[in-house]
Order: C-alpha cells, then structure tokens, then sequence
C-alpha cells in the first residue's frame, strides 16, 4: 500500500512554527509570504494567511503564478517574490539557508535577494499508526509514503506511523515514476490520496483509492476505492471486506458446481427425481444466497 502524506497520513491542517527572517523584519516576511500565497488554495497558504492574522490585499498582488511542485512567484507591491522550496530557489539561482526542521520549509525571496524562511508542520492523524498498523495485520507487506516534503520531514512522520519505507522530495509527476518501480508481477499496489496531483497516480496503481471528504474532484474521479468519511484505517477494513466476500464467492460456486454435477450424474444412473432436481436448483440458489449474507457482516 503506498500512501500520499498530506491529507491522508496527516490532517492537512498547517501551522506555521517558525518564522526566520533574514534581510527584513518577521511581521513584513509574514506580510510578503500571506500576500503571495493569497490565490492559492493549497493548506499551506491558508497557514501563511493565518499567521499573518490580517485582512490581505489583494490589489497589492498581481503576475501570481503557481509553479507545480516549487511554489509560487508573484509580485508584491512591484516586488517580485518568491515563496516555495530549495528547488524554485536554486532555478532562480537564490542561495537558502540549509534548514534542519521538521516540517515544510517555505523559503522566500524578494527581488532576487534571499529574505529568509518559514516553517509549518502539520499534524499526524489520531487513527494513521492504528491504520498503517491494522494494514500490517492484514497481511500487507510494504508501506510506503509519498510526499514532496523534504526526506527530514518525510524520515520523521514515517517513522511515527512506523511505514516501512518513504519517497521524498517528489515532483507531482514523480509520484507515477515512484509508484511504477513499486509495481511487479508478484504483488498488487494500491495507492491512497486526496490531492488533484494525485489523480495520475491513481489511476496508474492497481486499485486507487481516494478521501471522498477532502479529496479533489480530480482525484475522487481517478479512483477505484472512494473513503466517504477519510478514515484511512477503513483500507485495512475494506482488504478484509473483500477477502471475506471472495472466499464467500468461491465458497458458493464450488458448492453449486459440486450439488448440481451430482444431481446431474444421479440422473444420468436414474436415481434422481423431480424434487432432488428442484433442490439443485432453486434449493442450491437460496442457500448460495443465505451464505452471501454472510459478506454484509463485517468486524
């Protein structure tokens, strides 16, 4: 099972930690950041605005345009500013801090000079060790994390949930490359998220199953599997529930098989009547039914 961190391992709910600000004080690194992040929907934006706890003015933002697995660039009273990870600072040839923290590290800059950074965490669901640990029971071997967080991020919430392995610091489209080397011939992947760049790897797992309550539209439609109320502890319950209603299937075709080619060899020698002949039917039906039932009760 190879799971997408944000929103299905964790809550998806961000808060900024700390504010490190370099060439400007930290109430205007806040008021830079909240501002050019103010179209985007994504959590981390709302973090952003959240911390900067002031009304934004968007009249002062103009040029935004959101960079697919860096960030965002916009300009900001004529100010050109950058908000993203290393990588949209290293394309834009922008020096960073190295920063050893435990979260998502917004780095910023204004008009090519590095301003500093900020760091949000966000918060590990209550029920995902007991899920990650349910899955182990249900007999999955491999877990695996997903997630464009640096692998110092990635390495803790991991090790929290108790994962058996991560991917780290992954372009949206490195997530279909990420899954492929994970799929063979010997076993079958499924992957879990919510997110819109989540719907490729979706549809190229095995089975996908995506969070019905935060998911995407995007992703919703990509995927086999949808989790109405985003528990992802209900995959462990749904590998049960589908085993349980295989074994019931085949339970039932075998036994219809073997009554009818009985009845069918009975009659064949001539001792077979008309009722042994109703009950291979009708009879063999209503017990394959009754036995199905079984499937709709679920521990």
């Amino acid at each position: 099972v190879v799971l997408d961190k944000t929103g299905t391992i964790t809550k998806g709910v961000f808060t900024v930690t700390q504010v490190a600000p370099r060439s400007m004080s930290r109430e205007a690194l806040l008021s830079v950041a909240a501002h050019a992040e103010c179209y985007s929907s994504h959590p981390i934006s709302r973090s952003l605005q959240e911390a900067w706890g002031k009304p934004v003015d968007a009249a002062r933002v103009a040029n935004v345009a959101e960079i697919a697995g860096h960030g965002v660039q916009a300009t900001v009273d004529g100010q050109t500013v950058l908000a993203g990870n290393d990588r949209l600072m290293q394309a834009h040839g922008i020096v960073a801090d190295a920063v050893d923290a435990a979260g998502t590290v917004v780095h910023m800059a204004v008009d090519g000079c590095y301003a500093g950074y900020i760091v949000i965490s966000d918060v590990i669901k209550d029920t995902a060790p007991v899920a990650v640990q349910a899955l182990k029971d249900a007999g999955v071997s491999r877990l695996v994390m997903l997630t464009g967080d640096r692998a110092h991020a990635a390495a803790d919430v991991s090790h929290q949930v108790g994962l058996t392995d991560f991917r780290a610091e992954l372009l949206p489209e490195d997530k279909v490359t990420a899954l492929e080397s994970l799929l063979g011939d010997e076993h079958h992947v499924a992957f879990v998220g919510d997110g819109i760049n989540d719907a490729p790897v979706l549809r190229r797992a095995d089975v996908g199953i995506a969070m019905g309550g935060v998911g995407s539209d995007a992703a919703i439609e990509a995927a086999d599997v949808v989790l109405m109320d985003d528990d992802v502890s209900k995959v462990a319950l749904a590998i049960r529930s589908a085993r349980r209603t295989m074994r019931i299937a085949r339970q039932n075709i075998v036994f219809a098989l073997v009554v009818k080619a009985l009845v069918m060899l009975l009659g064949a020698l001539g001792f077979a009547n008309m009722w042994l002949a109703v009950f291979a039917d009708v009879g063999v039906a209503m017990l394959a039914i009754l036995n199905a039932m079984r499937a709709m009760k679920v521990k």
